[in-house]
């Protein structure tokens, strides 16, 4: 089982660094590496027999995350008109 989490995580590792065009793209996939990483704690906790407080702890800050993200795509669509990094111009590569 932390095989396949393991390479979830890489999975969107690979998604965040390789995809660059999007602002939405790249909060999904940090999205999902935090539900990936979300997973694993989960996971750790059920074999540990532990309980799992601080998982609702690491799932609250993850929606705060979400929702941040999606504060920054309004702002950023109101702004410039669309979600892409090169209209913006915050990124000059």
């Amino acid at each position: 089982m932390y095989f396949v989490v393991s390479l979830g995580v890489i999975g969107g590792i690979y998604s965040f660094t390789s995809n660059r065009r999007h602002i939405l793209m790249s909060l999904m996939s940090l999205e999902f590496i935090s539900m990936m990483l979300f997973l694993m704690l989960m996971i750790n906790f059920s074999f540990g027999g532990f309980d799992a407080y601080l998982g609702v702890i690491y799932l609250a800050f993850s929606a705060c995350e979400g929702a941040f993200g999606l504060g920054v795509i309004v702002f950023v669509v109101r702004g410039f008109g669309n979600d892409l990094f090169s209209a913006s111009g915050i990124v000059q590569c």
